[in-house]
């Protein structure tokens, strides 16, 4: 084990296996899937249950050039636009090309799409997209459904599922490469406590970090685990600035935190409309697709609304569908909404932005390389050049399939082969207290939410600065209690990490882009911002950050300027920008 690891027992049994996967979306279980049917010895890892993980929450559907009229070259336009300039365009040529395909194969997995009444695939729009190309399910229940399928087809596979397990380091050889995981598991019987997966291959499947804001629409499990593995790992991630708040969330009162119920883009995609108080429709004149902006629009116009009107939340009017159309085409939210007081059919929806879908990740090549050989990432935990500076939407699920597909098959052809990991004595991060992760939250949401300055992130900074200096400080004086090692305690120190990471990235960049939004640099640079923020832990400099050359947009092929370093060794201490 090399970099910095958490503190934790050392492990205390052990499996083997070709490639561990780490997550139970539909990236992990599509990797694990391929993996399986190529003969790998297959381990797959999840935080919680096999069907826990954000896929099931996704409601809107997954977006492919299916229709009559579509092309590929149509989906990329509106994916480039989207992204604001900072896509890879030889990543989004690849998910749009080899996504149709993708998503067939996930029908016969067993996904059941809805169908029109010819027997096609039925597709609707949401912001962003030009065309009709969001396939779903159960009306709005298209995650739960992938996930189904997915889950199904996995337990009858051959491969292990170990369960209720938080990853918590790599391990790696004597030549640096990829060894295994550690892992906590609760639960297994003989496998109780700490352990490790022995693997030459693992592959981080593990979902996004919405929970380091109070709102957000990410499950509890989103702690930005596997982000903040690869980190100390010494890989690099890129873009973990732009954070997607999504535009239409239920509004449930103010100082509401945790997960917060999401009001489907499809919605809009159906003809509803972003009203205020007084039931003015504010969109209209400020896009071409009105409702129908990329969601950094939408949601931006949002708070605008609400600033300028002194007001918590907008509404979204839905009222024209009528019963039967909420019935049949939106049963989930329209269950949700009623379970809070809210008849969407009768009276507009209150909604808000909330925290949704990181842009950036773990870097990754074509094939979900990282730079540590052997690591792998896949969906929301990566950074693989198709988002940019803004996820369109409904593009997250296929992202998924085309890329776990992808790393199947490198893994597949090469067979990649380590010696024995090696437990060294590496620095250890001292162990914040669970009750720190809502300081986390509440510093990031004021600091780092929508609305961004160069004073807002400068105190978000300075505040996860002093949680941190407070962890080391009680670490090492001897009569100090520390936090002990336990699931809550290293899902509030991976929190920490991804948030001064972010926060790091967010005041070097001095523009607004995409879904990063700063009042006080209100315009869009591409002379000087048309670069991606790379950042990664040197063991002898703390935290490195550096912005890559203007032409190399590609996530893992990039080459960029200087680099700029902190100081600190056993945790990073973000420069100034």
């Amino acid at each position: 084990m090399t970099g910095i690891r958490l503190t934790a027992p050392a492990p205390g049994w052990a499996i083997d296996a070709d490639v561990v996967v780490v997550g139970s979306g539909v990236a992990g279980l599509t990797t694990a899937l391929r993996c399986a049917a190529a003969g790998l010895a297959t381990v797959v890892v999840t935080k919680a249950r096999l069907d826990d993980g954000s896929t099931r929450w996704a409601q809107g559907g997954i977006a492919a050039a299916l229709g009559e009229g579509d092309t590929p070259e149509q989906h990329l336009d509106d994916t480039l636009v989207a992204g604001a300039g900072l896509c890879d365009e030889a990543a989004v040529r690849m998910l749009v090309t080899e996504g149709p395909d993708a998503v067939r194969r996930l029908i016969d997995t067993g996904a059941h799409f809805d169908t029109t009444d010819e027997g096609d695939i039925a597709l609707t729009r949401e912001g962003g997209h030009h065309r009709r190309r969001i396939a779903h399910a159960g009306g709005d229940a298209t995650g739960a459904e992938i996930s189904r399928a997915l889950v199904e087809a996995v337990r009858g596979a051959a491969l292990r599922i170990v369960e209720n397990a938080l990853v918590l380091d790599l391990l790696t050889d004597a030549e640096g490469r990829t060894a295994g995981v550690t892992l906590h598991v609760m639960g297994e019987g003989q496998h109780d406590g700490v352990g490790a997966v022995n693997a030459p291959a693992v592959v981080l499947a593990t979902g996004g970090m919405g929970q380091v804001f109070s709102a957000t629409t990410n499950p509890a499990v989103s702690t930005g685990d596997g982000v903040a593995l690869a980190l100390r790992a010494g890989a690099e991630v890129s873009d973990l600035e732009f954070v997607q708040f999504h535009p239409t969330v239920l509004f449930l009162g103010a100082g509401s935190e945790g997960q917060q119920p999401l009001v489907s883009e499809a919605v809009r995609g159906e003809g509803a409309h972003l009203v205020d108080a007084s039931g003015t429709r504010f969109m209209v004149g400020q896009h071409e697709l009105a409702e129908l902006a990329p969601r950094d629009i939408v949601a931006k116009a949002i708070t605008r609304r609400m600033q300028e009107q002194d007001a918590d939340h907008m509404y979204l009017d839905a009222r024209h569908f009528g019963a039967e159309m909420w019935e049949q085409r939106f049963p989930t939210i329209l269950a949700v909404c009623r379970s809070h007081g809210i008849d969407p059919v009768t009276e507009p929806i209150p909604i808000a932005p909330a925290a949704h879908h990181a842009s950036g990740g773990i870097r990754t090549d074509l094939a979900g390389r990282t730079t540590v050989p052997g690591l792998y990432a896949c969906g929301e935990a990566a950074c693989t050049g198709v988002h940019g500076a803004n996820r369109l939407a409904s593009n997250s699920l296929l992202e998924g399939l085309v890329f776990a597909e992808r790393i199947a098959a490198d893994i597949a052809t090469t067979r990649p082969r380590a010696g024995e990991a090696v437990l060294g004595d590496a620095a250890t991060v001292p162990l914040l207290s669970p009750e720190t992760r809502l300081a986390i939250q509440r510093t990031m949401t004021r600091g780092a939410g929508v609305l961004r300055s160069a004073e807002s992130l400068a105190a978000a900074a300075a505040g996860l600065e002093e949680l941190h200096r407070g962890a080391v400080e009680r670490a090492g004086a001897e009569s100090a209690k520390t936090a002990e090692p336990g699931v809550e305690a290293w899902e509030a120190t991976n929190l920490l990490l991804v948030a001064r990471v972010l926060v790091a990235a967010a005041r070097r960049r001095e523009e607004t882009r995409g879904c990063h939004w700063r009042e006080d640099r209100p315009e869009r640079d591409d002379a000087g911002w048309r670069r991606h923020l790379v950042v990664r832990i040197a063991p002898d400099r703390g935290l490195v950050v550096r912005r890559t050359d203007t032409e190399a947009f590609g996530p893992v092929r990039a080459s960029g300027a200087a680099d700029c370093a902190a100081t600190s060794t056993t945790h990073p201490t973000p420069e100034e920008p």
